[in-house]
């Protein structure tokens, strides 16, 4: 998946993104609140200021230097994610993982 469709399709109202590969995509400043981003490869991804408050990223995989500067973790779900070598993090208000 691309990320122009993963947008379109959050646009759309769909919040299911379960497994989906996002490996080095550039998705600084987006909101995917609310996703459901379950062992999602997001591996070098660059996050930086996105919004993914509320979201699942259980056992996803945001490794490989993905940029996670000023993300909003508010609410998400970080269980059993690996964050090994994520660059710049600064996590705000999530759940123990």
């Amino acid at each position: 998946m691309t990320v122009e469709e993963l947008l379109e399709r959050y646009a759309a109202g769909e919040r299911d993104f379960f497994g989906v590969d996002l490996s080095g995509a550039k998705l600084d400043k987006v909101n995917l609140s609310g996703a459901n981003l379950s062992i999602a490869k997001l591996d070098g991804a660059d996050l930086c200021r996105a919004n993914l408050s509320n979201t699942n990223l259980r056992g996803a995989s945001l490794t490989k230097w993905a940029q996670l500067l000023e993300i909003n973790f508010t609410g998400a779900d970080l269980t059993e994610a690996n964050l090994d070598t994520a660059e710049a993090m600064v996590l705000t208000s999530s759940t123990p993982f």
